[in-house]
C-alpha cells in the first residue's frame, strides 16, 4: 500500500497515519478479500486537487469528499493493483463537523468506503446495492472500533 501525503494538515488527523489508513484498508479488505495480493494507493490532498480530479473523470466540477479509481487493466502474476483513494481534506473536515464525527471515525469510513469501490461495490447502482454497501462499511468499520457512521440517518 501506498500513501501519500499531499497536504500536510493529514497529518494532524493521526500520530501514526500511514498506519491509520492501512488499518482502514485492511479493514475493508477483511470483510471483502480480494483475490491474490493487491496494491492500492491512497491520495490524501485537499478539495482544488479533488475538484480537479472530479472535473476531469467525471465531469462535476466541484470538490467531493472521496474519489476512487479502480484499475481496469489486465494484470499477470504478482501484485494486482487494485486502484487509487483519493480524499479532500477540506471536505472531510467539513462534514466531520457537520455530523459531529471525529475527523479521524470519517477519514476511516471514507477509505473504507473508498476501497469497496475499488473491490467493485457502487452505492450508485440503486437502493439494494447501497444497502449492501452500508453494511459492508458498518461491519469494516466496527473492527476499527468506529461507530455506525449511518445509525443517526437509520434513526
Amino acid at each position: 500500500m501506498d500513501v501519500a501525503v499531499e497536504d500536510p494538515r493529514w497529518e494532524e488527523v493521526a500520530p501514526d497515519l500511514d498506519g491509520f489508513v492501512a488499518r482502514a484498508v485492511e479493514a475493508a479488505l477483511a470483510i471483502v478479500p480480494p483475490e491474490g495480493p493487491i496494491e492500492i494507493s491512497i491520495v490524501l490532498t485537499d478539495d482544488a486537487a479533488v475538484q480537479e480530479l472530479n472535473r476531469t473523470w467525471r465531469g462535476k466540477d466541484k470538490p467531493t469528499n472521496v474519489l476512487s479509481f479502480p484499475n481496469e487493466q489486465p494484470h499477470g502474476g504478482g501484485l494486482r493493483l487494485l486502484g487509487d483513494v483519493v480524499l479532500a481534506y477540506d471536505t472531510l473536515l467539513r462534514e466531520s463537523g457537520e455530523q459531529s464525527k471525529p475527523l479521524g471515525h470519517h477519514l476511516a469510513h471514507l477509505v473504507v468506503h473508498g476501497t469497496l469501490h475499488l473491490l467493485g461495490h457502487d452505492h450508485e447502482l440503486g437502493d439494494a446495492e447501497a444497502d449492501a454497501m452500508e453494511a459492508l462499511e458498518v461491519a469494516a468499520l466496527r473492527r476499527l472500533g468506529v461507530p455506525d457512521p449511518y445509525g443517526d440517518a437509520a434513526a
